[in-house]
């Protein structure tokens, strides 16, 4: 496919600060929940990271060598407000004013993601997190002091990483969560709080910084039916309902799912949802769709107990699909997969499209010496870059632009330095930090000629 995009086609790197800055007692920062996590044989402690506190302008010299013009990062909303509702870090608030002006002096368009996890630990151990209603409004406070400070240097903002997540049983790993049952109601208040502070900073960004951009954005469940079976095909198309399509009718200005309120209403949920909660929500509308997209999944309902919650579907019938191959970590690649989501956003929702993480996995080490061969990485990302313009050019999605996972090596989302997803290794492991240099794989050179020709050579 020789199709080139177009000259204003955004081209970057996506990443969470608690998985690059390090840093973690330095710069007035806060503890966060991650600051206190023990390391173990696979998973690192977070206190360095990749050292990108220290190391961000050489890490931007890179991007923009591979041609980048756009960075999707996260601020630590405890660098900014150590104890997360209390005084603001002019440190911190100083710390990214810096770093986005190096972004900008490079011509690097930066992309703010105001949450990826890390709750400041302090609302996590008095108030459980998102739970309680007190730290949404503690986050929604945070978030309108980043759009004043940086509204008027950033076009691009997202509040939630993956906010379909808080609606899954790994909600209650990065939602602030400490103690309790992790009931399925507990559930319903994460992913309602969550939505709610989205929702009011979605509206403050419109008020206050006009011409400005909020995105929603899932990590998309792609699920396909294990069968032609109709169990099986009702079951993934309620999966989809509740973990993709139930917010993404919010962004797009239609509120909740009736088929999700339906249970709310079943369940005994509803003080929940606030009258005034739910008005808000139904005046929203975003100006962007945006999601992460690794792997399909396969959906074989036959194990899933009568009267399961859709939201624990996976946990019973997720199944290997045998006509797609995997990584090592059992991530089935599936560039179809790709295509068939942007086309989708765009035909329901005429939103630009905007798939801002997409990479592979995998285990690799350096010699010290010789480049490493990733050519299964420059495999990944052709394909999936061509089923995206196959989606732009065949099928007539609007794309903003494409932005990899961590094309410089950072720790997965599990702390493990094992998985790598770049272009550019880091030289460090788990255990052993040894010199952090920056090292350019195979995939670099041609990830730099793909982006320098907008996607063109392939």
């Amino acid at each position: 496919m020789m199709n080139k995009l177009p000259k204003d086609f955004l081209w970057g790197n996506s990443v969470s600060s608690m998985q690059t800055e390090g840093a973690w007692n330095e710069g007035g920062k806060g503890k966060s929940v991650y600051d206190i996590r023990e390391p173990s044989e696979f998973a690192s402690d977070w206190k360095v990271a990749t050292d990108s506190y220290h190391r961000y302008e050489e890490d931007f010299d890179l991007m923009q060598d591979l041609g980048m013009n756009c960075y999707r990062f996260q601020i630590s909303w405890s660098r900014i407000c150590p104890t997360g509702d209390g005084a603001f870090n002019q440190e911190g608030i100083d710390f990214y004013h810096r770093f986005i002006d190096a972004l900008i002096a490079r011509g690097i368009e930066p992309m703010i993601c105001l949450y990826h996890f890390d709750m400041p630990l302090a609302l996590a151990e008095e108030y459980n997190g998102f739970n309680d209603r007190r730290v949404m409004d503690a986050f929604v406070r945070y978030g309108k002091k980043m759009i004043d400070c940086y509204g008027d240097k950033v076009k691009y903002w997202l509040t939630f990483n993956e906010q379909n997540i808080f609606h899954m049983p790994i909600a209650f790993r990065i939602s602030g969560y400490m103690r309790g049952d992790e009931t399925l109601r507990e559930l319903y208040e994460v992913q309602h709080h969550t939505m709610v502070a989205h929702v009011q900073l979605t509206q403050y960004l419109h008020q206050t910084k006009p011409g400005k951009l909020m995105g929603g954005m899932l990590a998309h469940q792609l699920i396909y039916p294990a069968t032609c079976k109709p169990r099986d095909i009702f079951c993934a198309q309620q999966f989809d309902e509740f973990l993709n399509q139930n917010l993404l009718r919010v962004y797009a200005g239609e509120g909740y799912s009736p088929e999700v309120m339906a249970v709310v209403k079943r369940e005994g949920f509803d003080d929940i949802y606030r009258e005034d909660d739910l008005a808000l929500i139904a005046q929203n509308k975003n100006d962007y769709m945006a999601f992460s997209y690794y792997a399909s999944r396969t959906l074989d309902s036959d194990p899933i107990p009568e009267g399961c919650a859709v939201n624990y579907y996976l946990q019973y019938g997720d199944k290997n699909n045998p006509y797609l191959e995997a990584t090592e970590w059992n991530w089935q690649i599936d560039p179809l997969g790709f295509r068939t989501i942007i086309t989708r956003y765009y035909n329901d929702w005429r939103l630009p499209v905007f798939p801002i993480e997409n990479g592979i996995g995998v285990i690799e080490s350096w010699d010290g010496e010789n480049m490493i061969a990733d050519d299964y990485r420059i495999a990944y990302h052709r394909d999936h870059i061509n089923a995206m313009k196959e989606a732009i050019f065949e099928d007539g999605a609007e794309v903003i632009g494409y932005l990899g996972w961590g094309l410089i090596d950072i720790l997965s989302s599990q702390g493990d330095m094992r998985k790598r997803y770049g272009v550019v290794y880091v030289n460090r492991e788990n255990h052993d930090l040894k010199d952090l240099k920056r090292v350019p794989k195979k995939s670099y050179a041609w990830l730099k000629q793909a982006i320098h020709s907008n996607g063109e050579e392939m």
